[in-house]
């Protein structure tokens, strides 16, 4: 597209911290260079029109019907909702013809869709000024009241304010962030399984559900407020006992990787991955067979300090803490593993923390 204004947001691998954005607790991603590009032109006909490389599809609304859309169970539920959130904020909609392209993956938990929402909020805005939380909030204001999945903040926040060369220690609950550096002489190495979860027809409003159950049964505002101490004595169901420790813990397992990630710790690192996983596994049953292989595969390396599930689980990524110069070995041995155990040729991203959208100039 000649001429076009390039819009972009990244998406993220999460470290640890899974499921804890919801809850108002502490998680600690890292935004991605994989992104999705939306190029923006001016549209000849009033019109706003949407093409997807990915899907070769093509949706156009006329500027009138924004307001009036219903979700259609479609990828581009994610952008007509950013849309009628700009539009409900008193911004105007241009019309445009926009593409977009993503090297993003859909359904392997690193954020295909917060990636979306981002780029076509900073597509429609088209340069018009609104604070970055402000378009955050209105990106998961979409997704969760417009195509329906109640999701936790994260991810959208990281894909506005990811940082080079370090993750991003968020505090849901008040929306604070610190940068937190990574020891030298490890690499992030995501390993997507090639299972496609499709988080709207899975377990994730269940466990919204669960979470929000045991927050009232220990008469707390939000699991992060809730300590080890409630969550064992407190009456209630033993799945929702469950539900909430995995909350609990991960949160202070978060301050403990930060903690390590500071002193250069990079055992204490893998072993709190570790951890993270087994919680996942067992407390709050959002991992599968695939993933658990490649964990345990991940695990038996040399070089690999851990291994753990990341995003909202039911399929996607593994992300591994890996010593630098054994990332290549790794990367090639946990390949040739995956495809003779599953017949599934992994894709594999060496993550390297990347900075957050905005327009390309």
């Amino acid at each position: 597209m000649s001429g076009a204004r390039i819009f972009r947001a990244p998406g993220r691998v999460n470290l640890i911290g899974e499921h804890t954005d919801y809850n108002l607790g502490f998680v600690l991603p890292i935004a991605l260079g994989l992104e999705t590009r939306i190029y923006s032109t001016p549209s000849a006909d009033g019109r706003l029109r949407v093409h997807s490389t990915a899907h070769n599809e093509t949706r156009d609304w006329g500027l009138e019907q924004i307001a009036s859309c219903t979700p259609q169970s479609h990828w581009s539920d994610y952008f007509i909702g950013v849309a009628r959130e700009i539009a409900a904020l008193g911004f105007e909609i241009a019309p445009l013809d926009l593409k977009i392209e993503s090297t993003v993956p859909e359904g392997a938990g690193l954020s295909s869709s917060a990636a979306l929402e981002v780029a076509a909020a900073l597509a429609l805005l088209q340069g018009r000024t609104l604070d970055g939380l402000e378009i955050a909030r209105l990106c998961q204001r979409a997704e969760s009241g417009f195509v329906g999945m109640p999701c936790g903040i994260m991810d959208q926040y990281v894909s506005l304010f990811g940082r080079e060369g370090a993750a991003t220690k968020v505090d849901c609950r008040t929306l604070e962030s610190e940068a937190v550096p990574l020891p030298a002489g490890i690499a992030i190495v995501a390993v997507n399984s090639m299972v496609k979860h499709s988080l709207g027809q899975s377990a994730y409003r269940i466990r919204v559900a669960e979470c929000a159950e045991a927050a009232r049964a220990m008469g707390v505002e939000s699991l992060r407020e809730a300590t080890a101490e409630q969550v064992n004595m407190t009456l209630m169901p033993e799945v929702v006992r469950c539900r909430a420790r995995h909350i609990v813990t991960e949160n202070l397992r978060v301050e403990a990787f930060v903690e390590a990630a500071r002193t250069g710790d990079c055992g204490r690192m893998g072993r709190l991955f570790s951890e993270s996983h087994a919680s996942m596994r067992d407390d709050y049953e959002i991992s599968c067979a695939e993933i658990d292989f490649l964990v345990g595969a991940a695990e038996s390396l040399p070089g690999c300090y851990g291994a753990r599930m990341t995003g909202g689980g039911f399929g996607g990524c593994t992300v591994n803490l890996v010593a630098a110069e054994g990332a290549a070995f790794f990367i090639g041995a946990i390949r040739h593993i995956y495809q003779d155990a599953w017949g599934k040729n992994p894709q594999i991203v060496e993550c390297v923390p990347a900075a957050g959208a905005g327009e390309i100039l």
